[in-house]
């Protein structure tokens, strides 16, 4: 079983930044043996996806309308993925998810398999 716990979210101001966390917890499990994904939902909204990254070869693949503004990344020591969200807007506000698969990758959320419980991502002055 993989638990996937994220942190970081929080209200910001339009234009400023937030650092999101994925940490991957459980003995024995290793992120790096999983291509991990970061999707939000806005209310209202289907999930999107914002970002991915494959553990075969570290391909990072963003949804082109998010491209610039945010960076996916990982730390295999701390067993963590993180998403950098810079120049925030109202319209980032959503709940944000990572997501892991071992095979399963991309923007599509139904390549996933495993799920966080989402951190709330606030943009408005």
């Amino acid at each position: 079983q993989v638990l996937l716990v994220e942190s970081g979210g929080g209200l910001v101001q339009p234009g400023g930044s937030l650092k999101l966390s994925c940490a991957a917890l459980g003995s024995g499990f290793s992120l790096d043996w999983y291509n991990i994904g970061w999707f939000r939902q806005a209310p209202g909204k289907e999930r999107e996806a914002v970002a991915c990254i494959v553990s075969s070869d570290g391909s990072i693949y963003y949804d082109d309308s998010l491209k610039g503004r945010f960076t996916i990344s990982s730390d295999n020591a701390k067993n963590t993925v993180y998403l950098q969200m810079n120049s925030l807007k109202p319209e980032d506000t959503a709940v944000y998810y990572c997501a892991a698969d071992p095979t399963g990758w991309g923007l599509r959320d139904d390549e996933y398999t495993f799920w966080g419980q989402g951190t709330q991502v606030t943009v408005s002055s």
